[in-house]
């Protein structure tokens, strides 16, 4: 009964008050004003400066492959070997064929000269005189179809060699040796590819397109040169391009060429980059997604924020700012490009504006925090 009075006693005593907790700490920035280079960014994909299908010119059996596929081959360099024997009998044919008929020019031209002397002294007749002139001329003529037979025979014999048209990466054999090919059309036996250099095509919409006409004008104003008489990548304009597994646009170009005209139905125009491709192992090859960058001016004490401060409601993005009396505050912002880890700002804030980075979770509208800046939090 003691124990229950005192409990009684000492509830009766105690005062039930509020206590107010301390304001939330959140963590706050300074934007970061610097210059800035704006991108244009776009998606694109990489394909071959050169590709060749080669294909047997001549029909035979395929006698011997010369190369392993996928491996570097250079231009002239031989392939293929297709059966040369019916070639070289051929050649061998039109060279004696050749040979018969020089031997029946000089004849002809022996049997002219003397009838020159003859018809001086009346000895032939006129008739006689012309029929071995004629006979001369037919002979010189053979000569030329003969001589032409022995080029034909000579060229068809080289395509029994088949050499690589260009540089690059030769794909696997289509054909094995020992088949017949040629036969009534050209066989194809593989391909090549160069992959030095390598080009890069996107698309661009009106506006942007408007901006880069501009860059391309600037340029050759710069440089002297008339524009209608210069192609894109004489006026140097860079272009960077960046792998699904890279995180930045490693890869450095050159604007190449874009179509003359919008296709109507996209709004769009073709663009096309041109890149050398010189690592080692080569990183680009044909039908690469792309992600690709074009720098279209430059702006001085642009201000960068932390990504980590952009948040999105349905009115759109937003950060959150801490005013002088350490009220939060909700600023709507237009987004520029995001430069490793940061955002440029282009309208929304100032430079002296406080913006939350750290417990936004936390932080409202409205509400009181406990700002830390984060130069002194960091770690």
């Amino acid at each position: 009964m003691i124990s229950f009075l005192t409990i009684l006693t000492s509830c009766s005593d105690g005062k039930n008050t509020y206590v107010v907790p301390p304001p939330v700490k959140v963590t706050v920035s300074l934007p970061v004003q610097k210059s800035v280079i704006e991108y244009l960014e776009f998606t694109g994909t990489t394909k071959s400066v050169g590709f060749a299908e080669v294909k047997a010119q001549a029909s035979g059996i395929l006698k011997s492959m010369r190369f392993e596929p996928g491996l570097q081959v250079k231009q002239g360099d031989l392939l293929f070997v297709i059966d040369p024997e019916p070639y070289q009998a051929e050649l061998a044919a039109a060279q004696a064929e050749l040979i018969s008929a020089q031997a029946e020019l000089a004849r002809t031209q022996a049997e002219l000269k003397r009838a020159n002397s003859l018809i001086k002294k009346n000895f032939i007749s006129q008739t006689d005189y012309l029929r071995r002139k004629t006979e001369r001329d037919v002979a010189q003529a053979q000569i030329g179809l003969k001589n032409a037979r022995v080029q034909s025979a000579k060229i068809q014999l080289s395509y029994t060699q088949v050499k690589a048209p260009i540089s690059g990466r030769v794909s696997r054999n289509h054909v094995d040796v020992g088949n017949l090919v040629g036969e009534g059309e050209a066989t194809l036996l593989t391909t090549i590819t160069q992959y030095k250099p390598m080009y890069a095509y996107f698309h661009l919409n009106e506006r942007d397109l408007l901006r880069v006409m501009n860059i391309r004008a600037e340029k050759a104003q710069k440089i002297g040169h008339d524009l209608e008489k210069q192609s894109d990548q004489a006026l140097d304009i860079p272009l960077f391009l960046g792998l699904v597994d890279e995180q930045a646009y490693p890869h450095k170009g050159e604007l190449d060429f874009g179509e003359s005209a919008l296709n109507p139905s996209t709004g769009t125009i073709e663009l096309r980059g041109i890149f050398a491709n010189a690592e080692k192992p080569t990183r680009l090859i044909p039908g690469l997604f792309t992600r690709l960058r074009l720098p279209v001016g430059k702006t001085d004490n642009a201000l960068l924020i932390d990504e980590r401060a952009i948040s999105a409601d349905q009115s759109g993005r937003f950060v959150l700012v801490v005013d002088a009396e350490n009220k939060v505050e909700k600023r709507s912002v237009v987004l520029g490009q995001r430069i490793e880890g940061q955002v440029v700002i282009k309208k929304g804030i100032k430079a002296t504006d406080k913006v939350i980075i750290k417990g936004l979770q936390k932080a409202r509208p409205g509400s009181i925090v406990n700002p830390q800046n984060a130069a002194i939090t960091a770690g």
